[in-house]
């Protein structure tokens, strides 16, 4: 299973689409589930709320400028290798505000896709992606380069 927490809804109906169909496309490789959680002023209101979607054995992966990047073959084989031992792998996306330091302490990775902002629901779109992406290197099946 992969979990997606994120922190704040998607507003705009071009994004909610192309979430929706990137995350249509990954289940056919593997179950994947999207969690909302609402934004707050304050980072220890939103660890709670992430805290109570995160289960003991998951393999979290904290999505965060201080992560470590990674190609997206790279990122197929991390996948890949996780699933050995992990049921399920936990992403998670932040508020504007970040992540709470807990919550990157209690991540098993640290992931950075880039130094740059994105705004929140693009950013949901691309990490989609690249998880579709890996599934298609996994399966040795052509996806555009």
């Amino acid at each position: 299973m992969i979990k997606i927490l994120c922190v704040g809804k998607i507003k705009e109906p071009y994004l909610f689409h192309f979430i929706e169909d990137y995350q249509k496309r990954i289940s056919k490789y593997h179950a994947i589930s999207i969690i909302e959680v609402k934004d707050s002023d304050s980072l220890e209101k939103e660890k709670e709320l992430l805290s109570k979607y995160i289960g003991s054995r998951d393999f979290v992966i904290p999505l965060v400028i201080e992560g470590k990047s990674m190609t997206s073959e790279e990122f197929s084989k991390k996948i890949d290798a996780t699933f050995i031992e992990h049921p399920v792998i936990t992403f998670i996306i932040g508020s504007s505000l970040g992540l709470h330091e807990d919550i990157k302490k209690r991540g098993n990775f640290l992931l950075s896709f880039s130094s740059m902002t994105f705004p929140h629901g693009v950013f949901r779109g691309i990490l989609l992606e690249q998880i579709y992406r890996a599934f298609k290197i996994l399966n040795h099946e052509s996806y555009h380069k």
